[in-house]
């Protein structure tokens, strides 16, 4: 479960910092943006051959970084860390990436910037927990 307090920072345009699992067991981290669907993080991505959807399809492990703007003692700012499991859904990416475009970019914003986009997929994950700093550490 995603704390309502970390649900709005992400909801603010705080980009994330998805981390997957190579097949050499080495990190892949990419930016990525996000959306809170209830207690679910969901992110949309156009090309369904991308190293980070490979890698989900082998291992759905992943987990999901944002910054906040907040300091909180000893002068760190706050951060949230979420650790799940996804499930790739296919089609659907343009319409999440216009949504979250207007969130990351403007609201007058139109992304993808090109006709007939590929309907691509949509990466959802189900939290298994939250960390960091803020007042969602030690949720979950």
């Amino acid at each position: 479960m995603i704390p309502e307090s970390a649900k709005q920072l992400i909801r603010t345009g705080a980009l994330g910092h998805l981390v997957t699992n190579n097949p050499d067991g080495s990190s892949q981290v990419t930016c990525v943006w996000v959306a809170v669907e209830g207690d679910q993080l969901v992110t949309a991505h156009l090309d369904p051959h991308q190293r980070k959807v490979e890698n989900v399809r082998r291992d759905p492990r992943v987990a999901i970084s944002f910054e906040g703007t907040e300091i909180h003692d000893p002068g760190m700012r706050e951060y949230v860390v979420a650790h799940g499991r996804a499930t790739i859904e296919e089609g659907g990416a343009p319409e999440l990436l216009q949504e979250l475009a207007h969130v990351y970019l403007g609201p007058d914003v139109r992304f993808p910037p090109m006709d007939d986009p590929p309907p691509g997929v949509r990466l959802r994950v189900a939290i298994e927990r939250v960390g960091g700093i803020g007042p969602w550490a030690g949720a979950g």
